[in-house]
């Protein structure tokens, strides 16, 4: 098939390359002509693993390539919206500028019988007024919303063998029409026989921010018994374990630590309420609140605990801090928690120094006033306290033997629970973490 892909972000330029993949001629597009130079040259524009092999495999192919040109459009049939929705400045709500310019700019592509599918994460209602739009402006074009469940760090293997695809399919006579092109688009991964929810536009505009929020919600409940857990004495991994046994339940996303951060749990989880209040339902989601208060106080926490194991004062304390992206596997460091903290243990008076394996270049632009180092031994010399705050392999890897020769004082700070603590003690260091009791 013939398909553009409108946006060419994380996610639009990994659909792209994936659905080269799968052997249609794609052209993606995107006004930001650097980034689609970067992608042209099989340069990829962020750290994704996977990705930039996807990419030049997808570009010496012939079937990809990338454009400023909307007027590239006119040959594809099914047009995918991938642009990013932003929380908007001073409020919860979704920022739709983006998705409005884009289906604005696809307009003069499309033709009768063409399918545009929304990937893009929006509030729902959305895409009932953008069908309205489009069907308006060219008739017998259609909508769809087809909603993306891309991990950072996994996107190339869930886009090209997700867990489920979703169709929010329009009214009428045309929603088979809209199914069998997506079918068409996605039959090597529907004859895999993935799961398929056929639906209409409001429940698939809702399957993503409901995921993120019970996904957020999982987190925050984890981390609120890890406050009583410190409150108590108790030990929040073992009470995960075993919590996690029960299989209604499962152990999946009851890591406690730091929190969530990145670009979509945070602020899926807020537009979702401000939509909510719009629609006169915002009781229904007031609980969100409460989880993104829960979250948020983990990152004063580690904060206050770090202060606790420097003696009460973070004055001129050498505090190294390990990761700076909001995940490992991943250069994003949107409303990242690890950063957060750095600033924070700066602004109460520690010399910080932070590193990550992949996100320096982003976080030296974003927090200039930083100090960064490239290793993690390279960070931790002669620091009063390390915090382990992105799980990255190699910092769960280190060795506490060598790399406590490089500190003054052999303090760590687990703020991802993710280092085993009998080995860390035994290497003569001060374990502590979220929701564990002091050893």
């Amino acid at each position: 098939m013939r398909i553009s892909v409108i946006g060419c972000g994380y996610l639009g330029a990994v659909h792209a390359a994936s659905m080269a993949e799968l052997g249609h001629e794609v052209v993606g597009i995107d006004v930001d002509r650097s980034k689609v130079e970067l992608l042209q040259r099989a340069q990829a524009p962020f750290y994704e693993p996977g990705f930039e092999a996807l990419l030049s495999a997808s570009l010496a192919s012939g079937r990809l390539r990338f454009s400023t040109d909307i007027a590239d459009a006119r040959d594809a049939v099914v047009h995918f919206l991938c642009v990013g929705t932003p929380q908007k400045r001073g409020e919860y709500a979704a920022d739709l500028r983006y998705v409005e310019a884009a289906v604005e700019s696809l307009l003069q592509a499309l033709k009768p019988g063409d399918l545009v599918a929304g990937k893009s994460t929006v509030p729902v209602g959305t895409a009932a007024r953008l069908a309205e739009v489009v069907a308006g402006k060219v008739p017998g074009a259609m909508l769809a919303w087809n909603p993306e469940f891309l991990r950072e760090g996994f996107a190339v293997q869930d886009t090209l063998h997700p867990d489920r695809l979703v169709y929010g399919l329009p009214a009428g006579s045309d929603a088979a029409v809209a199914r069998a092109l997506l079918d068409e688009v996605y039959a090597s991964i529907v004859a895999a026989g993935t799961p398929q929810v056929v639906t209409d536009h409001a429940t698939a505009e809702m399957v993503k921010t409901a995921a993120n929020s019970f996904l957020a919600t999982k987190i925050s409940f984890i981390n609120a018994m890890a406050e009583l857990c410190e409150a108590t004495g108790a030990d929040v991994i073992q009470l995960a374990d075993a919590i996690g046994h029960d299989d209604r339940i499962g152990r999946k996303f009851l890591n406690a630590g730091l929190g969530f951060g990145g670009g979509c749990l945070p602020k899926d989880i807020r537009a979702f309420m401000a939509r909510a209040g719009e629609l006169g339902a915002d009781q229904a989601l007031t609980f969100l609140r409460e989880v993104d208060n829960i979250n948020m106080r983990r990152r004063i926490r580690m904060v206050e605990l770090a202060r606790e194991v420097c003696d009460g004062s973070l004055l001129g304390k050498r505090v190294a801090v390990l990761g700076a992206s909001f995940k490992p596997d991943s250069d994003d460091i949107r409303d990242s928690p690890a950063l957060n903290v750095a600033a924070q243990l700066e602004l109460q008076g520690a010399i910080v120094r932070v590193t990550d394996p992949a996100a320096i270049p982003n976080a030296r632009r974003e927090w200039p006033h930083l100090d960064f180092a490239d290793t993690a031994e390279e960070a931790a010399r002669d620091a009063d306290a390390v915090l382990l705050l992105t799980e990255w392999r190699t910092y769960r890897e280190l060795d506490p033997t060598a790399f406590g020769a490089v500190v003054t004082q052999k303090r760590v700070l687990d703020g991802r629970n993710a280092l085993d603590r009998d080995t860390w003690e035994a290497a003569g260091w001060s374990y502590r973490a979220l929701g564990r009791r002091a050893g």
